[in-house]
């Protein structure tokens, strides 16, 4: 791992939209149909680094609980 790669990133965009949306992390992992974790999205709401894979699954199961369309660049900030 490269020590230089800065992992927490700070609260990102996912909390807000999830809040204007009265949304929870269970809301999120009830609505996912793969396999995402309330672990998953307290890391994503944190800013802590995920892989692609992962902001995936917490983009689909946000669209899914919110009935919107967002990408994956409105969520994060990096």
């Amino acid at each position: 791992m490269d020590p230089d790669v800065e992992r927490n990133l700070g609260e990102q965009p996912l909390m807000e939209i999830m809040a204007r949306h009265g949304l929870k992390a269970g809301d999120l992992v009830a609505a996912s149909t793969q396999q995402l974790t309330h672990k998953m999205v307290a890391r994503a709401c944190k800013g802590r680094r995920l892989t692609a894979g992962v902001q995936i699954k917490v983009l689909a199961a946000l669209n899914q609980a919110s009935g919107q369309t967002y990408s994956r660049k409105e969520l994060f900030n990096y």
